[in-house]
């Protein structure tokens, strides 16, 4: 990287415009960058920085680049910085400028514009310049990827700040990582570091999980096997803990298995045992059984013997009933036709009440006779009931045709009236739809209206707090910028009178024999006193110390001003100047014309759907007015017709009705006429022949009583059986043969007369005996159940356990990997002797390449008495690997860098700044910086080594590099000749440039 020329306008001390020609400076290689005290020197590093970065270094950043606007700058000047490089083979030019507070274009007052930035490339083939980007983040990122390094880097490499280095030689290890932690991003060593130590407690957490569960096994297992299995002493995640729970699983399974052999072999004596007491008690059983059976036969014959009488009874009342049973049929028979004659005489009767008294002596045929002559006369009377019905038909169609034409007359009616004012009603329709679409129209227009007023009423209340907010800030700040002023003035004369009372200061420190600081006399015969207002260096730094507390908290009020100061520019731009009050008057105004045209607008579609409807109603009115005249037409011809079918229809009625009142009044006459007749007739059939049915039965009903054996039918239906009684008696027959035939079987038995002739078994006994061997097996039979259960418990508990074991292996072994690279990446393994964090080891490799760098820098400034060195010894009982020693080659030790004077510190530290200015450009991806800066430290040097050290500086050209010193030292104005003087004033600082020759 190498600076070509920078621009500056209104920025920090420069109220007006400067530039800086860096190729004429660079062209001596070294030049000297100075002015007075707190004329701008620094400021203009910080024009670089925030050309580069949009931000100045360090605590000169405040974060809205309010504060970099200068002073002394006119109001209309607006602050602007602009810088032309080459990077990376690339020239380019960059232009910020941050956000200020312009006048206003028109009335009084002020108005925030945002900040602005720019990029442009130059192009060698055109010659011209060419706009890159305006965009602040697309700036910076493409700056950052050119240069390689952020700000933080670029501040430390390229602009020298010697007093960072001088606490860095001096510094301990935690603050030179800190340091060196920001220059080479090692953050990411930091995040392994982490990163594993969160994996060994996941690791750690797995194991542990692992443990708990095998050793939940192990109780599970303990309680599955009672007290044959003892537990291993050991806590999740201990080593071992697997493999004693496996091993005492092995043997509590071993065990339970013998348990449940020693089951098995006392289940088959058990089970034989009962066996045989089950066959005893089956013999026992069975001599009991045989013993009551015999018992019981000699009981039934007893009973068999008493009833014999009744059995021979019954016998002979069967008999009687098997010939009864011949004569049944006929019997049957006769009582069928004596019910049947019965029936028929009662119906003959019945019928005969019925018919007139002419009737009552007439027989079959006569009745018969009389119902052909009714049947005759009422076929006759077919045609005029047909005249009849059709006659109710053509009244009923006439009544009809009266109803339809009163509808018609009522439908015609209507449809004229309705049709009447039909053009009236579809014009209001008409001009209701033209009103409600040209209340649409207005409300989209009043809408887009709308939302920009409304819009624009919140920017302009917007607009009115953020005054009353600008106002507020505003005052705070020159309360602040007053209090500032107020503590500077304060500490000023603080400084001065200590100044004046500084002789006695420094003779309080004076000591007979030693020569004095200021005139190296070693005898002081008058030394001065402090007086009564003597102000010491504590006094001092407690007024500097409210000076820069007031200084921060105007720097953050004026931020706050700023932000407020931009956010009312940004509503004031949106809002305009019109008044709030107005803008809401418009807004309500603008907010009821539009309720107006929606709800006008509303009516469209109901508008609409009436004309719609309305042309429809007009449509069916017409149709049905036609319909209602057509069927009128027809009614009148269809009237005609109807009339002249009744009268000839009622000419004939009146013939077929006779002296009753109708036609069907006749036929219903007739027809009850026939029907009597018919009843009557058959009825007295019917008696008839039931009679000669009822005389033929009772002739074969005495016939087979007589051949049955019996002398009168009366005696045969005597001796009859029912269904019921004749299945009764032939049970007890048949009950008393079978129960005679068991018991000679019974007591014809051998074994059953055996045993009846044994002694009474014991049956209580045999059961008795039954039962404990019983009693003895369940119990057997229990102990082998529990003995499987505990094995086959245990065997799947030993089996999820070692196949828990195996899962936790790989777990285990990784956590053992994981514990040992945490620890040994941490600095607590014992295999880290140094206990040096990852990180650290980083850094101190880092460290030792900035030293062995600055050593070859530092040898020459020192005449090669010094050698910067890497120390990876421990401090105390702290950790090790960022300390930096000194090595005198005088006297040939090694010591802390800490012990080096003013002077040596001054160019060990500029050696240091150079190494690592080396280190951090390798580090960045060999970005060449052509162009240096050495921030003040050249006072505390001797001649000598002042000139060994601008020798050092000099032969940083044989790298084509410019390096500027920043240093207000008279004597390097004489040493350097190409120099940028910084030259402060009432109205601002400006640059006086003077190139090598």
């Amino acid at each position: 990287m190498r600076l070509h020329r920078l621009d500056i306008t209104a920025f920090g001390p420069f109220g007006g415009s400067q530039s800086v020609d860096f190729d004429d400076l660079s062209a001596a290689g070294l030049f000297l960058l100075h002015g007075p005290t707190g004329a701008g020197k620094t400021s203009v590093l910080d024009a670089v920085c925030y050309a580069l970065y949009g931000a100045v270094p360090g605590a000169r950043q405040n974060g809205q680049g309010l504060t970099l606007r200068s002073d002394h700058a006119a109001p209309g000047t607006r602050t602007s910085v602009t810088l032309e490089l080459t990077v990376a083979g690339r020239r380019l030019e960059i232009t910020r400028q941050p956000p200020w507070e312009r006048p206003k274009k028109r009335g009084s007052g002020t108005t925030l514009d945002k900040a602005q930035s720019g990029l442009r490339e130059y192009d060698a083939t055109t010659g011209a310049w060419k706009d890159l980007s305006r965009s602040h983040q697309e700036i910076g990122e493409e700056i950052t990827q050119l240069l390689g390094m952020s700000r933080e880097q670029f501040c430390q490499v390229v602009l020298l700040p010697q007093g960072d280095f001088a606490r860095f030689l001096r510094a301990d290890a935690e603050a030179r990582g800190r340091l060196l932690g920001r220059l080479f991003d090692t953050h990411r060593f930091a995040e392994v570091e982490k990163r594993l130590a969160e994996r060994r407690r996941a690791a750690e957490a797995e194991v542990r999980e692992g443990d708990a569960a095998l050793l939940a096994d192990a109780h599970r297992m303990q309680q599955a096997a009672g007290d044959a299995m003892e537990l291993p002493d050991l806590t999740p995640g201990e080593p071992g803990l697997a493999e004693a729970v496996l091993s005492a699983a092995a043997v509590a399974r071993s065990t339970a298995r013998e348990e449940l052999t020693v089951a098995h072999c006392r289940l088959a004596a058990a089970e034989s045992a009962q066996a045989g007491a089950e066959r005893a008690l089956a013999d026992v059983r069975e001599t009991a059984r045989l013993q009551r059976r015999f018992a019981e036969a000699r009981e039934r014959a007893r009973s068999l013997e008493e009833r014999a009488d009744g059995h021979r009874a019954a016998q002979a009342r069967m008999e009687r009933g098997r010939k009864a049973e011949a004569v049944a049929p006929a019997l049957e028979l006769r009582d069928a036709a004596e019910a049947e004659h019965r029936r028929a005489s009662a119906a003959g009767a019945h019928t005969r009440g019925l018919l007139p008294a002419a009737f009552a002596d007439a027989g079959a045929a006569g009745l018969a006779a009389a119902a052909r002559r009714a049947a005759e006369e009422l076929g006759g009377l077919d045609s005029a009931r047909r005249a009849e019905r059709r006659l109710a038909e053509l009244a009923e169609e006439r009544t009809g045709l009266d109803r339809q034409e009163r509808a018609d007359e009522d439908i015609l009616q209507e449809a004229e009236s309705w049709l009447a004012g039909w053009d009236a009603t579809r014009a209001g329709l008409q001009a209701r739809i033209d009103s409600a679409q040209e209340a649409a129209s207005r409300a989209e227009q009043l809408a887009v209206q709308r939302e920009s007023a409304a819009v624009r009423l919140k920017a302009a209340r917007l607009r009115d707090q953020l005054a009353e907010d600008t106002d507020t800030a505003a005052d705070g700040a020159r309360r602040a910028q007053d209090d500032t002023l107020a503590a500077k003035a304060h500490w000023l004369e603080v400084k001065e009178r200590r100044l004046n009372g500084i002789a006695a200061e420094l003779a309080a420190q004076l000591t007979d024999g030693e020569p004095c600081a200021v005139c190296g006399a070693t005898e002081h015969p008058a030394p001065a006193r402090k007086d009564a207002g003597h102000v010491d260096r504590e006094a001092e730094e407690t007024a500097l110390a409210a000076f820069q507390a007031a200084e921060e908290r105007q720097a953050e009020r004026e931020r706050r001003l700023g932000v407020v100061r931009e956010a009312l520019a940004a509503a004031t731009a949106e809002a305009g100047d019109t008044p709030t009050p107005a803008l809401a008057d418009e807004v309500a105004e603008l907010e009821r014309l539009f309720a107006e045209a929606r709800r006008d607008a509303s009516a469209l579609h109901p508008a609409h759907e009436e004309l719609r409807r309305a042309e429809q109603e007009h449509e069916r009115r017409v149709a049905a007015r036609q319909q209602a005249e057509v069927r009128a037409a027809a009614r009148i011809g269809h009237r005609d017709r109807l009339d002249r079918e009744r009268d000839s229809l009622e000419a004939v009625l009146t013939e077929a009705r006779g002296a009753l009142d109708s036609v069907a009044a006749r036929a219903a006459e007739l027809e009850r006429q026939v029907a009597l007749l018919t009843d009557a007739a058959d009825s007295a059939r019917a008696a008839e022949d039931s009679a000669q049915r009822l005389k033929a039965a009772d002739a074969r009903l005495a016939d087979a009583a007589f051949r049955a054996g019996f002398q009168t039918p009366q005696a045969a239906a005597d001796a009859l059986l029912d269904d019921t009684a004749h299945r009764e008696l032939q049970r007890r027959l048949d009950a008393w043969q079978s129960e005679e035939a068991a018991v000679r079987a019974v007591l014809g038995e051998a074994d059953t007369t055996a045993a009846a002739q044994r002694p009474a078994a014991d049956l209580a006994g045999a059961e008795e005996a039954a039962a404990e061997a019983g009693r003895r097996l369940r119990a057997a039979a229990s102990a082998r159940d529990a003995a499987e259960r505990r094995c086959a418990e245990l065997d799947r508990l030993s089996a999820r356990s070692t196949q828990g074991a195996r899962r936790l292996a790989p777990l285990r072994a990784q956590y053992d990997r994981v514990a040992r690279l945490a620890a040994l990446t941490a600095g607590t393994s014992a295999d880290n002797e140094r206990k040096m964090r990852l990180e650290s080891y980083v850094l101190a490799a880092r460290l030792e390449q900035v030293a062995a760098a600055a050593t070859v820098r530092l040898r020459r400034m020192s005449s090669g008495r010094y050698t910067l060195v890497h120390s990876d010894d421990r401090a105390g009982r702290g950790r090790s690997g960022l300390g930096l020693h000194v090595v005198d080659a005088w006297t040939g030790r090694e010591r802390d860098t800490a012990t080096l004077s003013g002077g040596e510190t001054f160019f060990a530290s500029l050696a240091l700044a150079l190494g690592l200015a080396d280190v951090v450009t390798d580090e960045a991806g060999g970005v060449r910086l052509d162009t240096l800066f050495i921030d003040e430290g050249f006072g505390s040097l001797d001649d000598q080594t002042l000139d060994e050290v601008l020798d050092v500086l000099d032969s940083l050209r044989e790298r084509d590099r410019s390096v500027g010193i920043v240093s207000h030292v008279a004597d390097l104005r004489r040493r350097i000749h190409a120099q940028l003087e910084v030259v402060k004033g009432r109205s601002g600082s400006t640059l006086r440039q003077r190139g090598a020759g």
